[in-house]
């Protein structure tokens, strides 16, 4: 057993010394630089040196090597002496900020280039000279404001080209025949022609958040191998023309862009399109023949748009389930109509909860009315070309073609009862866009706010807000959300096309600010999803004409956790249950105080001890019954029985549990308080 146990120590000593022998090339660890590693004798990772400076000792033989966060501030042409045969170098995460002319010179091999993430302010006409097998050259996230138009002319292989998170204002004339891919997100650049993008094999352009107001028709025309493109974030106020006849398009977005709903003649010759992005573009609905323009879709992101979900929409959900198309941002894909849907995550909701009326089916020999999925037809001239409007129900006559239902009937089944609130009527507009004209004294998109609005019950605290901004305004602050009051602000800017709120945290670690698009119908928003007893700063910025917009922000705080419960005392749906539970309790007192005077009784006259005992049983139910036949009971009341299962009852909602398990609920309509998300 000892000598095993010997052997087995010797082995272990000696095994790093024969993995050295039968390294290829007989590589030793001599080879490696000082604080790297050498996974292979072609690759060499030195990660997080904190050093200024490049390592010495590189073998001459590597051809990757990856230095990302070492700390790097300053390079020679010296350091790369001998790296003939270097084809990756990574310099991503350093401290860079400059790049001397000629310093990559003797990387003869070179392919792939990683300069993103350093503190580069310029690039120089020489800077790249001598890469002439350069492919790919990143540059982004750096703080480049200018580069000499000559800069990029040598590299006449280059197929990948990412400039975006810069500071560049201009961009010089890209002659790059080879090039495949150029990126230049979020920069400075308000106007692209052909002649800056000399680029005729281009498949992908990505120009989101530049600051276009429109898009070239001749750029993108001369684009012939355009596959993907990128156009997110910008001020386009309207569906760029040259797209309508684009062809060959696979990815597109356009997201956050103030250009409103969409109309189908836009996206109908785009019938090539695999993933899509329409985020951010106030869309209320997506009318059906959507399903239909794009048959190769395979993901499809609409999130932050103020989905209205009626019975018009409970195609969308099936048909992402029928095609297996994934939806981007779920999560952020929530509706924010009718009350009983507001926030619900759109692509969770079953059919039965969009509210869908019965319809009726006539055959030669029977007649059933049974409720049904609305059956795709064409779109109705009114609503023709409206993405954000649905088809109406139709009938089936004798089985032949649908026949159009009137206008009357697309009305009700646009605008079910109570979808306006405080006596307000609902119509379509010019759009198929659903509104609600409001009786004197309300106001809000579904007459939801009274006029004047009544004074904040003292148990809900408001909000705090410690900017003097009269526009906007916010209360009814609950630990996780908070009301936003867009009235004023609305009325201060009637022509705007749309409104950019953003909102920060000040009081966590995580304080990036949060964009929403919302559109102009929303003079009410609600915050959700935030945490208790915070402090947010709110911004809104109006969206379109004129250029001297102004942006208001207002400090709001959610209130801790501990209030939210004062608030559930204070709910008149829990008053109404507790009252008539006290008065049964009353009752019963009052019951068994008769029976034991009445057993009191009974034993007083009775001869003899045994014969004295009452009956229990019987004396409760002689009670029990004398309370029925005098009317003592209350009688349960017909609004508190809640159906079960669900069942529709006759307009957009359905009667549900609002506490299961808990307490019982009337679900009328009057206590439901609008929501928008």
């Amino acid at each position: 057993m000892e000598r095993v146990c010997t052997m087995t120590v010797f082995l272990m000593r000696l095994t790093p010394f024969l993995l050295l022998l039968i390294l290829p090339d007989g590589t030793m660890s001599s080879d490696c630089p000082k604080d790297c590693s050498c996974s292979t004798p072609e690759s060499i990772l030195c990660f997080q040196r904190r050093s200024s400076t490049f390592p010495e000792g590189v073998p001459p033989h590597t051809k990757s090597l990856f230095l990302f966060g070492n700390g790097i501030e300053r390079l020679t042409a010296e350091d790369f002496d001998d790296m003939k045969n270097l084809e990756m170098l990574d310099l991503s995460q350093n401290k860079l900020t400059e790049l001397p002319d000629g310093v990559f010179e003797p990387l003869t091999s070179l392919r792939n280039l990683d300069l993103s993430s350093n503190q580069i302010t310029h690039i120089s006409e020489q800077c790249f000279q001598g890469m002439v097998l350069l492919e790919r050259l990143y540059l982004y996230s750096n703080l480049i404001m200018t580069i000499h138009p000559k800069a990029f002319d040598s590299l006449e292989h280059l197929l990948e080209l990412k400039l975006q998170g810069n500071q560049l204002t201009s961009l010089p004339a890209l002659k790059m025949p080879q090039l495949l891919l150029l990126d230049l997100r979020f920069n400075v650049l308000q106007t692209l022609g052909p002649s800056d993008l000399q680029t005729p094999n281009l498949e992908s352009l990505k120009l989101g958040g530049v600051g276009l107001t429109s898009l070239n028709k001749e750029l993108i025309e001369s684009l012939i191998n355009l596959h993907e493109l990128d156009i997110s974030e910008n001020k386009l106020e309207s569906f760029p023309l040259v797209l309508k006849e684009k062809q060959g398009l696979i990815h597109l977005s356009l997201a956050g862009n103030p250009m409103g709903p969409l109309q189908v003649q836009d996206l109908q010759n785009l019938g090539e399109l695999q993933e899509l992005d329409i985020s951010s573009l106030s869309l209320q609905g997506l009318s059906e023949e959507f399903s239909v323009l794009f048959p190769q879709l395979r993901k499809l992101t609409v999130a932050e748009n103020p989905f209205n979900c009626l019975c018009t929409l409970a195609w969308f959900p099936r048909w992402l389930r029928a095609q297996s198309i994934t939806l981007g941002r779920t999560e952020e894909t929530r509706c924010h109509f009718p009350p009983i849907n507001a926030g619900k995550v759109l692509e969770r909701l079953e059919h039965r909860e969009f509210g869908c009326p019965t319809t009726t089916t006539v055959t030669t020999s029977t007649v059933r009315t049974t409720t049904t999925t609305p059956v795709p037809v064409t779109t109705l001239p009114s609503t023709t070309g409206a993405i954000a409007v649905s088809r109406a129900d139709r009938e089936y006559v004798d089985g032949t073609l649908p026949v159009p239902a009137s206008p009357s009937s697309i009305a009700d089944t646009f605008c079910p009862p109570h979808t306006c609130l405080n006596g307000g009527t609902c119509h379509l507009d010019q759009h198929g866009q659903v509104e609600c004209d409001c009786p004197h004294g309300t106001y809000g998109i579904y007459c939801e706010v009274q006029n004047p609005p009544s004074p904040p019950v003292s148990k809900i605290p408001t909000v705090k807000v410690t900017t003097d901004a009269p526009d906007i305004s916010s209360h009814q602050a609950t630990s996780t959300s908070i009301l936003l009051d867009l009235h004023g602000y609305i009325e201060k800017y009637p022509w705007i096309r749309g409104i950019r709120l953003t909102y920060r945290s000040l009081s966590g670690p995580d304080q990036r600010p949060i964009p929403i698009m919302l559109p102009p119908s929303f003079p009410e928003y609600r915050l959700r999803g935030l945490n208790p007893n915070s402090t947010y700063i709110v911004c809104v910025t109006p969206l379109g004409p004129p250029s001297n917009k102004e942006s208001v922000c207002i400090k709001a705080q959610t209130v801790p956790e501990s209030i939210t419960a004062t608030d559930a005392i204070s709910d008149p749906r829990l008053t109404s249950m507790v009252a008539p539970a006290v008065a049964i309790m009353l009752l019963l007192v009052l019951i068994a105080i008769v029976m034991g005077v009445v057993c009191f009784l009974r034993r007083k006259r009775a001869k003899g001890n045994l014969d004295l005992e009452c009956e229990p049983s019987q004396l409760e139910t002689d009670g029990v019954k004398a309370g029925l036949d005098n009317g003592a009971l209350p009688q349960k009341q017909p609004h508190l029985i809640i159906p079960e299962p669900a069942v529709q009852n006759g307009n957009l909602e359905y009667e549900v549990l609002l506490l299961q398990d808990h307490c019982m609920s009337n679900n009328n309509m009057s206590s439901h308080k609008p929501s928008y998300f």
